[in-house]
Formats: C-alpha cells, sequence, structure tokens
C-alpha cells in the first residue's frame, strides 16, 4: 500500500509562539518547514565551510560575536529550542525557562575549537532535531507548551529554527563577509 506524507510541520498561526520571534518565523519561506530544515542543514553547512580561515574570528565590530562563536550560538540553540520541542511534544507541561545567548557564547570557548569541529557539530544538532521532529505526528507538532513566559508550540518552535539560521546567516554575509 502506498501513502502519500502530509506535511505536520505547516507554518504556525497566531498566538503559537511569543511576538519576539515573528522576526524569525517571517523569515522562513512558505513550504513544509521539515523540508525547509534539511534543506539549510546542506546549504547552511556549504556556506559556512566556505568562508575564508581569516575571517573565523573576525568581528564586524567591538563587543559582537566573532563568526566562529556565531556557528556555536546556531548549534546552541537549536539544541535548547529542540529540547522545548521534545518536552512539549511529549506532552510535558512544566514551563521551561528563558536562557541568556550572550552568557553561553562567553562560557563556550567557541574561540578555542576548530571551525570544522563547529560546523560539524552544527550538521549534527541538526541531523537530530530533524529525526526528532519527523517522528512527530500532526497532534504532537500542533501541541502547546510554555517556555519564556510564552505559549509556543512544537510546530512554532520548528519555524522559528529555520528563522534563526537565516537570521544569522544573513547577517554573517551582510556583516561579516562583506568586511574583511
Amino acid at each position: 500500500m502506498t501513502t502519500t506524507a502530509v506535511s505536520t510541520f505547516e507554518r504556525p498561526g497566531p498566538g503559537e509562539h511569543a511576538e519576539y520571534y515573528g522576526k524569525y518565523t517571517a523569515l522562513v519561506p512558505d513550504g513544509d518547514i521539515l523540508d525547509i530544515l534539511e534543506a539549510q542543514l546542506r546549504e547552511v553547512a556549504a556556506f559556512l565551510r566556505g568562508i575564508p580561515d581569516p575571517l573565523h574570528d573576525h568581528r564586524y565590530a567591538d563587543g559582537k560575536w566573532s563568526v566562529k562563536e556565531v556557528v556555536g550560538h546556531l548549534s546552541d540553540t537549536e539544541r535548547i529550542f529542540s529540547y522545548r520541542a521534545l518536552r512539549i511534544g511529549r506532552g510535558d507541561t512544566t514551563p521551561l525557562a528563558s536562557f541568556d545567548e550572550n552568557a553561553y557564547v562567553a562560557n563556550a570557548r567557541f574561540a578555542e575549537q576548530e571551525f570544522d569541529r563547529l560546523v560539524d557539530d552544527f550538521v549534527a544538532v541538526r541531523r537530530a532535531t530533524l529525526t526528532l521532529l519527523r517522528g512527530m505526528n500532526a497532534e504532537e507538532s500542533a501541541r502547546r507548551g510554555t517556555a519564556s513566559d510564552w505559549p509556543v508550540s512544537v510546530r512554532a518552535l520548528a519555524a522559528i529554527m529555520a528563522g534563526h539560521v537565516i537570521h544569522h546567516v544573513n547577517i554573517l554575509r551582510e556583516r561579516y563577509l562583506g568586511a574583511s
């Protein structure tokens, strides 16, 4: 018997995430969020691997993250959002805390790590995210929980992850790669 797969991760509706995350979800093109996440895996890894070595430690301004720190931040953030998706998707209604991305970057020692390892880490984290999300059905993807004191659905978390990567890739292109 042949069946046609139906996406369970469509664009989130109103009230499925805090307003703040609208800046990320607005960047996500129309289509199946899981397909978008999958395409990003290949495209973003290739883009990052193409960044010249001399720019890996570059900061476009004082106090801004280096390219290495941006890549590490992508992995850290995806881990946190994927964990939220796991908890909410499994029906856990415990409110989930926020996190301070600047403190995470400050304590991560990304500058000491090889750039290729940071890219490999992003790839591994995204693969794990996809494995988790592809195992969820429509009911699980629509489940809502609380994170950072705001209601959020699993499918909104998937869209936020996609948009968050688009946001930072845009910044890398505009502010890091345009500078020398």
